[in-house]
């Protein structure tokens, strides 16, 4: 089972192999001043896009997929490294140290804006030590549980979860990732208690679920589907503000009657502060128009995935809110780092 479950995602991720072509650009730094000299023809080697999250989860998924198709449209290698652990902090530190050249890039979820109010010595600033690129995609979360827990609805899982206090657990990837934040997100606004259980990865998760070990997991919609599809995963309800197109028939939490209960996973790209505003806005175009490819399109339409679009400046605003959001939410709920 659990060799299975792994292998649906890792295999996805497997098929976005890097691409290696030829091409470049040129580029002006915005921190140059006025008549200095123009910056190197870029993109001129090989790009290295840092995934903070564990192989076969969905933001890792994201960015093999899409940095195969970047590496088409930019004549570069795009390679992806991952650097998973601690809520995604340690690979947001190396792209933090990095240098600000355009050539070191980072894929993360807003497990990015979660970060610093779960991590409160981190050795970077998620704000002012990254220039947030363009947002890629959203990643519709689903609820989860087992056949064998007999719960087809959510209030029957609230209602369970009510009647004995402090007897379920849920699943997410991590101390502070948008999954244990969207369970929060419903616990709260539920009023129930549950234990929570942090994994390393996605398919370690699941595979817990699945057994009956775990009762719940608020995963993305994607690595969940073929089990659902299998009938080993009952869905009861997605996290977002709307349902899913390939999970129509599946409530979600605010229509399955717990108000401000929604939770939304995005996936966007980051670069170190400092790196020069040209390749900046030359990496926002290029992401959005890999986004838009009919290859990416075609791979991530049929697993629930959304295309984000927003202006690069737009972005940064929308980043640094979050940062504020989720900061208020990890309090409310008393989410530190273990």
């Amino acid at each position: 089972m659990r060799g299975s479950i792994i292998g649906t995602a890792v295999g996805l991720a497997l098929a976005a192999v890097t691409v290696v072509a030829s091409g470049g650009g040129s580029a002006q730094t915005a921190n140059e001043p006025s008549g200095a000299p123009a910056t190197e023809a870029w993109p001129s080697k090989p790009l290295h896009v840092i995934s903070p999250i564990g192989a076969g989860s969905a933001a890792d998924i994201l960015a093999r997929v899409f940095s195969e198709q970047l590496s088409l449209q930019l004549g570069q290698p795009v390679v992806v490294e991952n650097r998973p652990g601690a809520g995604g902090t340690l690979g947001a530190a190396a792209v933090a140290k990095a240098e600000p050249d355009g050539y070191t890039l980072m894929i993360h979820s807003n497990g990015h804006t979660i970060a610093p109010a779960v991590y409160p010595n981190l050795p970077y600033d998620a704000v002012t030590d990254f220039i947030p690129v363009a947002p890629l995609a959203y990643f519709p979360n689903v609820l989860v549980v087992a056949p064998s827990k007999n719960l087809t609805t959510l209030k029957a899982l609230v209602d369970a979860a009510r009647a004995k206090p402090g007897t379920m657990n849920y699943a997410s990837g991590g101390v502070g990732t948008p999954t244990h934040l969207a369970a929060e997100r419903l616990r709260l606004s539920a009023a129930f208690e549950a234990q929570h259980i942090p994994f390393k990865s996605q398919p370690e998760a699941l595979t817990e679920v699945v057994a009956g070990r775990v009762d719940f997991y608020f995963c993305p919609v994607f690595p969940a589907l073929p089990l659902i599809r299998e009938g080993k995963l009952v869905p009861l309800a997605v996290s977002g503000a709307k349902r899913v197109s390939v999970l129509p028939d599946v409530p979600t939490t605010q229509e399955a009657g717990f108000p401000n209960s929604d939770f939304n996973f995005w996936v966007g790209l980051f670069v170190p502060a400092h790196t020069p505003q040209p390749i900046v806005a030359r990496l926002h175009d290029e992401a959005e128009k890999a986004m838009r490819a009919p290859a990416v399109l075609g791979k991530l339409s049929k697993l629930g995935v959304e295309p984000m679009a927003m202006p690069q400046a737009g972005f940064a605003a929308f980043v640094k809110s979050e940062v504020g959001a989720n900061g208020a939410l990890a309090k409310a709920a008393g989410i530190a780092a273990q």
